[in-house]
């Protein structure tokens, strides 16, 4: 294929590396002008995109999507596939969705799980929103950047599915440190903690895969200083996505709300930004009961 890939960051740039490296054409645009290994730079999204068979794109929200979205389907052959893997609101990605249908293009919505790491390697996951045709057009590139793809249904819900899937985990993550901080002032120790939890009903991939105690579980960011393996500016921006989709929906979600409201505290009046979400353990040893 012919792909035009618009996003080059610290997750698009490997997507796009890999694509390259599995012998597609790729040509890739970011506005920070990034260098891609394999990758053929071109001038303009536009120009980019003009003869893609599919197209790409990992942008930071759902306005700016909208913006690219603007530029690139007046330029995109018809039948091409618009692949959109950034994390953005449901409605966003339902407005590009009929945006694309109404141009004569296929459209998914596929935002991803597995960070930086899965991106070099290979091994994301997809969650994906669109017709049939279009996530059969787009499920061989899946394959080659992923490990995994599901298809969760119509447009839009490829987002909704990776929102739920993170507001579980924000809540999980604070669960998790609030349990550590209170192990530690009851005197109990850290490691002993994790091998009755990790085996028992408090599992869970936050305690067993991403555990928050260094030296504690498998490695993690916090056996690096809580440098990001997913930013905790990362998980308030997913966190707010699910709050606003809780209003689209009308639906009651009060661990959500109070989650969110605690990585807000963290990442904009504490010293969470910058550091991993799992950082929330540390903030939690510092403080007493209100």
């Amino acid at each position: 294929m012919q792909i035009g890939f618009i996003g080059l960051g610290n997750m698009g740039a490997p997507m796009a590396a890999n694509l390259a490296k599995a012998g597609h054409q790729v040509l890739g645009f970011d506005t920070a002008g990034v260098a891609v290994d394999g990758v053929t730079q071109a001038g303009t999204a536009t120009e980019a995109v003009a003869s893609a068979d599919a197209v790409i794109t990992m942008l930071p929200n759902g306005a700016i999507l909208r913006a690219v979205a603007d530029q690139i389907i007046p330029a995109m052959a018809k039948g091409a596939v618009l692949i959109d893997c950034s994390t953005v609101d449901v409605d966003s990605a339902r407005a590009v969705a009929e945006q694309a249908s109404g141009a004569g293009l296929l459209f998914v919505d596929a935002p991803v799980s597995g960070g930086v790491g899965g991106a070099a390697g290979g091994t994301l996951t997809f969650m994906a929103g669109g017709s049939d045709d279009a996530f059969a057009k787009a499920a061989p590139l899946f394959d080659i950047m992923g490990q995994k793809a599901v298809h969760c249904g119509e447009a839009g819900a490829g987002q909704a599915a990776k929102i739920c899937n993170n507001m579980i985990l924000g809540v999980t993550m604070i669960a998790t440190c609030e349990a550590f901080a209170l192990a530690d002032k009851l005197g109990l120790d850290r490691q002993k903690m994790f091998d009755v939890v990790s085996t028992s009903s408090g599992y869970s991939w936050t305690m067993n895969a991403y555990c928050p105690a260094p030296g504690v579980g498998p490695q993690s960011p916090a056996d690096n200083d809580y440098t990001p393996g997913f930013a905790a500016e990362l998980m308030l921006k997913d966190l707010r996505l699910s709050q606003q989709a809780a209003t689209s929906a009308d639906a009651d979600t009060p661990m959500g709300q109070a989650a969110t409201a605690l990585y807000e505290q963290f990442v904009e009046n504490e010293d969470g930004l910058g550091r991993d979400f799992s950082a929330m353990l540390p903030r939690f040893e510092k403080r007493r009961r209100s």
